[in-house]
This record gives structure tokens, sequence and C-alpha cells, in this order.
């Protein structure tokens, strides 16, 4: 095939949907991790088993491995056939796009071309737009799963996807799964609701089970929400419930851990984290979570007497803690390498331990990252400040992490921190200094960030008393001004 026809072939590929044109391809994709993910569902035999072999092609084929990706293909056509043999066509508008990918990618260019032909039949009377694709609920379905199995960046997108999908059908199970597992996801990094009826996903979560009253998954998610609203009652019985029909399944069993460990049953926590760790020993998820288990465990026991004396029992079980949470921490982001929370956290016991030069040095580096996700910078810019405000005792730098962190996903747990340290400076420095007009200024940023406009307005107009013509506090009240 000539170059002019091999790049009339990368037009039309790039036409498709499909993981190859949805999944960003960044230096910083771990795809190791999101494979072994991928192949532990599988595995486990969770539904939606062609979505995942879909998804694994495309990693396989990223990573030159295209005979595994053909055979994963293989096995979602043999799904699609098998379970939704009256959609087929609809449902393998992916697995085809997908082949085509492989195939061009394999240098094998006539038989991407006939998966592109076998796209246009089943496409023409789907779509009014481009030839080989047609935008129907099971495109929006899995792309939407696809996208939620990536990073917290396309959490939004990924909820949208849903979102069109169930215009088309409300009443499909699968989808409303997705809608609510984005919608919990969203939730998690934006912040609760003041009450349970304004949470969408406690909504979604319950229709799932209108439709499921088997998904005990989305059980224990709901139970976790209830837990948020104080609904305890509730959310014990959903969380046993879940265990009783699925005891071995560890997406049950991992949630059911985080909701007996909020609950400050840590014991039972860790138990459970151990069992699902049975079933999939490369989880840096659960590696992670038996971690902040030893963590809170270590936490209880610091407000305990005698835990600083070497010859005190509850020293060297501090002392057992401590190790335990770092081998897990670890653990974790061996197995994943861009698991940042885990490396935050780590860092932190790191502190415990006394252990500052190496906390540091892990700060130094996740510094030095580029293109973190925004939750991943909103959590180290207030680690790191935290970190400046009480093991380097620096204030200015401590403020300067804390505004980069108050910049990013308002109202987040870690927006708040961010903000409350910052005031609790802020107002501290103003105390001392009643003339401090840097102080007045940050402080009007922080209230400006935080939408108290009037606030700002005032802190602004002090700044300005004690520092008259300072341009940024000039531009600033007047934009507070313009937009009132």
């Amino acid at each position: 095939m000539s170059d002019t026809l091999k790049e009339s072939l990368f037009e039309k590929l790039c036409q498709l949907q499909c993981h190859f044109t949805w999944i960003p391809q960044k230096d910083n994709t771990d795809f190791s991790d999101m494979k072994l993910r991928l192949q532990d569902s599988i595995k486990l035999g969770v539904k939606y088993q062609a979505t995942s072999y879909n998804h694994l092609a495309f990693v396989n084929c990223q990573q030159g491995n295209y005979e595994e990706a053909i055979q994963n293909l293989k096995e979602a056509e043999k799904i699609w056939r098998e379970n939704h043999n009256n959609e087929f066509e609809r449902r393998s508008i992916i697995t085809y796009g997908n082949f085509a990918w492989v195939h061009y990618h394999m240098g094998q260019l006539t038989e991407a071309q006939s998966y592109l032909d076998k796209l246009e039949i089943i496409c023409e009377p789907l779509s009014d737009g481009p030839r080989y694709t047609a935008m129907t609920p099971e495109v929006y379905g899995e792309k939407g799963w696809s996208l939620l199995s990536s990073a917290a960046t396309y959490y939004v997108e990924a909820k949208e996807c849903f979102e069109k999908a169930l215009e088309k059908d409300c009443n499909n199970v699968e989808w409303t799964v997705g809608y609510a597992t984005a919608l919990l996801r969203l939730e998690n990094i934006s912040g609760v609701p003041e009450n349970l009826e304004r949470s969408q996903p406690v909504r979604y979560l319950r229709r799932v089970l209108e439709l499921d009253p088997d998904d005990t998954v989305a059980m224990v998610n709901l139970a976790l929400k209830l837990q948020e609203f104080n609904e305890a009652e509730k959310a014990n019985e959903l969380v046993e419930e879940a265990l009783r029909k699925t005891p071995d399944l560890p997406y049950v069993l991992r949630y059911a851990a985080k909701f007996y460990r909020i609950g400050g049953d840590v014991d039972i926590a860790i138990g459970l984290l151990k069992r699902a760790l049975e079933f999939t020993p490369c989880s840096s998820f659960l590696h992670h979570q038996i971690g902040i288990c030893y963590r809170g465990k270590l936490f209880t026991l610091k407000k305990k007497a005698g835990s600083n004396y070497p010859d005190r029992a509850t020293f060297q079980l501090k002392a057992e803690f401590i190790s335990k949470s770092k081998y897990h921490f670890e653990k974790a982001f061996e197995l994943k390498p861009l698991f940042i929370f885990a490396k935050l956290d780590f860092a932190g016991i790191c502190l415990e331990n006394g252990e500052v030069a190496r906390a540091e040095e892990i700060y130094n580096s996740l510094l030095s990252l580029e293109d973190l996700a925004l939750d991943h910078k909103q959590a180290l810019a207030l680690q790191v400040g935290l970190f400046e405000l009480h093991h380097k005792r620096s204030k200015s730098n401590a403020i300067i992490y804390f505004l980069d962190g108050l910049k990013i996903h308002h109202g987040s747990k870690q927006w708040k921190l961010c903000d409350s340290n910052l005031r609790k400076i802020l107002r501290k420095q103003i105390q001392r200094n009643p003339r401090n007009s840097k102080a007045f200024g940050i402080l009007g940023m922080v209230h400006q960030l935080a939408g108290e406009k009037d606030e700002a307005v005032k802190c602004f107009e002090k700044a300005l008393e004690f520092d008259p013509g300072n341009e940024e506090y000039l531009n600033s009240l007047s934009d507070l001004r313009l937009s009132t």
C-alpha cells in the first residue's frame, strides 16, 4: 500500500469511536497498572467483561503486545455474540474499531481496511455523521467506562457520556452503574454536600439497586455515602448484606473495609483487605488501604500515655505500626509508580518516624513532575505546605503552597485544609502587626478564591491603606468591584 493510501487509511481510523481515539496516550500513563487492573476485573468474573477486554486490547497494543491485543478483541467479540446477540452489531462498533487500529499498528493495512468496511455497513443506518462510526448509547456507555478507568481528569467527560447513553435508555443498569460511579468519584473530589437529599451519587446508587437488587458493589458504595450522612443503621445493613451475598468479591471487600475503618473497626477492615489481597495480590489500592489502616492505629496509639518511652509496650507497638504502614504504602507505589497519594502517605509516615530528609526528598521528586492531575497537585500543595510550616518553620513558603492548593478544586477536603491553614497564619500575622499590608493582601486573595467578595474588598482596602499604590492590590480591588 502506497504512502498516500496509508495516510488516507490513518485519516479514516482517526474518525472512529474506540479506545485509540479516546484514551490519552501520554508518557505518564501507567499502562502496567492499568493492565493489572483490567486483568483482575476479567479474572474475577465481574460484569461488563467485554468492555474490559476492549480496553485491555488497547493497553496491550500500546505495549507492543499485538497478538495479545487481537486475542483480547476476539474474546470481546465472543462475549458480545453470546450475551448481546440482538444488538451485536451496535456493540461491535468499538471492538471493530479497535481491531482496525491494532491491524494498522501491526502493518496489516488490508485487514485494517476490512474492519473499516464492516463498520461502514454497520454504521450507515445508525448515523448521519461520519461513515465509520455512530454515536449510539452503547458507544457512549463504553466510552464512559474507558474514561473512568483512565484518570480523574476525565471523570466529568465520563459522566457526560453516561448521561447521553441514559437519555436513550434510562433503565439500562450498566450505564446507570457507570453514571453513579462517575458521580461518586466527582463528589469525593469536590466534597460532600451538606445534606443527604442533595447527594446525586446516593440517588443513582439507589436507582442501581432498584434495577439490580443484587449489585453488591453498589450496596457498599451506598453504605459509604450513608455513613457520611450519619445513616448508620441502614449503612450497616447494606454492608452486611453485601458481604453475605458476595463474601469473596474483592471490590466488595475493599469498600466494606473502608466502611469499617471509618467507623472505627480498623482490625475488621484489615482482615477484609488482606482477604481481598489473596484474590488480587498485585493491587496497589489494597496495599494503600492497609497502610491507611495501620496509620490510623498509629495515630490512636499516640494519644495513649507511654508511646514515647522505649521501655513501654506502647512504644514497641508504635514502631510496629509505623513499619507496617511504611511497608504497605511503599508496596503500593512500587506496584503503581504514579500512585501519588501513596507516595504522599509514605512521606507522612517518614515524618512520623523522624525521617525528615527522606520525606523532603519525596516531596521534591513529586514537585519536579510535570502534568500531574489536579487532585494530585492539590494534595501535594497541601502536604508540602504543612511540611514547610511544621518542619521547616517557614510560614512564607507554606503560604505559597497553600495558595497554590487553594486555586484548585474549590470545596474539596484539601481545599478546605489549605484555606483554614492560610487564614490561621495570616490572622496571627495581622494580630502581631495590624499594619501588615502583605498579610492583608494575601488574606484578600484567600477571601476572593473562596467567593467572599465583601471580605476580600475590605482586606484589599486595608492592604492599600498601608501600601498605597500597590498595583496588585489595586487590580484585585478593581476586578472585585467590577464583578459585583
